[in-house]
């Protein structure tokens, strides 16, 4: 399995596929990171075309089995962020 990209290259490729400086990127790729942590973070969904949707799902409370004593446990309600992906990519990927 191939590495994943690093922010800085990351920043690298879009300031490349933009034709703007790094600088520039970087503050892009910060800000959007900012936009769907506070969408996310209250309650809303955030997609991005060709990529897939990202969301916030409650889960409700369950039990748990502890997995070095066996012991079932109560887990409380939580919420955990989850990510559909595009069936676009999807397509990608697999062709």
């Amino acid at each position: 399995m191939a590495k994943p990209m690093t922010k800085a290259q990351l920043v690298a490729a879009l300031a490349d596929a933009t034709g703007s400086d790094k600088k520039t990127a970087g503050a892009a790729l910060d800000a959007i990171g900012a936009i769907i942590t506070s969408e996310v973070s209250g309650g809303g969904a955030v997609t991005i075309p060709g990529v897939g949707k990202i969301y916030c799902r409650a889960r409700p409370e369950r039990m748990v089995r502890n997995p070095s004593t066996g012991d079932q446990i109560r887990k409380p309600a939580d919420k955990v962020v989850k990510m559909t992906i595009a069936k676009a990519l999807k397509d990608s990927v697999n062709s």
